[in-house]
């Protein structure tokens, strides 16, 4: 997939093309419908399929104190939707002043004038332009003006519409594996490996803690099963922790995540510091309770990590 970062990187004469426009956070089955028409139309009319997206997101302009919490990073973003099929995405920095053009001079501009479309693919629900003044019917009526076809993707989703909204509310209740079955995939963090206060090593479930700064949303506290990922690829099962761990004082919020079952090697020449690595989440386990005593959160980790076991072989 071809990755553009503004428009002045995409290159004359690339279409013709077939286009989506999306923030795609958390790149959901119901994003995922609309992309596979994309490709799938692109495909059929020998054109390019190619995605519009926007950096930061919009609410981050226009309400940054009410603005949703991004489910994904950029990084995660990119590669995600590379995995669609797409042959472009073209990456356009949102600010104000991109804001003010007009439904018609965004058509006009990106959609015929650098993608060269001649098709573009949404949902129903698109807003797009100055204010939102763009909708559905404004699109079809530009693309009879400008020459291109639309091609609207209805709503999908069991009981409810998949949306990143669902996704999030999943999330910030722990309901890791509703958030798996919106996503079609495990919900994932991704940052650095930092050092922590030693604790799990101590007690003998050494972590690898997740820098405060790691893209993704921090589902509820609690005690998770999971998987880790490495920088080598390398998917190592996992009991993830989520919290302040409340058996202990003054313990800021973290996630931290002790790989099961390894080989026989010892504890210490296993060291993930300093790598970028990903958290994924499969299914809560248990909140985050104080324990009176070591030897009863030690019995508790034991279980944890049993419990671990079983869901991700059944997994």
């Amino acid at each position: 997939m071809h990755y553009w970062k503004g428009l002045e990187a995409v290159p004359p004469g690339i279409g013709p093309s077939v286009v989506t426009i999306g923030n795609f956070d958390g790149v959901h089955r119901g994003h995922r419908e609309v992309l596979a028409a994309v490709v799938a139309t692109a495909r059929e009319r020998h054109a390019k399929a190619v995605a519009i997206s926007f950096d930061p997101h919009p609410a981050q302009v226009h309400r940054p104190d009410a603005a949703p919490e991004l489910i994904m990073g950029i990084e995660d973003r990119i590669e995600t939707l590379a995995e669609e099929g797409l042959d472009g995405l073209l990456m356009i920095r949102y600010t104000l002043d991109f804001a003010r053009a007009s439904a018609e001079e965004f058509v006009a501009k990106v959609i015929v004038g650098a993608l060269n479309a001649c098709t573009v693919v949404v949902g129903h629900d698109v807003r797009f332009g100055r204010e939102n003044s763009g909708d559905f019917n404004v699109m079809v009526a530009l693309g009879k003006q400008y020459g291109f076809d639309v091609i609207g993707v209805e709503d999908v989703g069991e009981h409810r519409r998949w949306s990143s909204t669902w996704v999030r509310e999943a999330l910030n209740r722990g309901e890791v594996a509703t958030a798996a079955q919106i996503l079609g995939r495990p919900h994932r963090m991704r940052g650095e490996v930092v050092h922590g206060a030693a604790r799990g090593r101590e007690l003998g479930f050494p972590t690898a803690n997740l820098d405060p700064a790691a893209s993704g949303i921090i589902p509820a506290d609690g005690v998770y099963a999971g998987w880790l990922v490495d920088e080598a690829q390398v998917r190592w099962p996992a009991a993830i922790s989520v919290g302040s761990n409340p058996t202990f004082e003054g313990v800021s919020r973290q996630v931290e995540a002790h790989v099961i079952d390894r080989p026989a090697e010892g504890v210490e020449d296993f060291d993930l510091y300093g790598q970028q690595i990903i958290v994924e989440f499969v299914e809560h386990l248990r909140p985050m309770v104080a324990y009176r005593g070591i030897e009863a959160l030690i019995e508790q980790m034991r279980e944890d990590v049993a419990r671990t076991r079983t869901v991700l072989l059944d997994a």
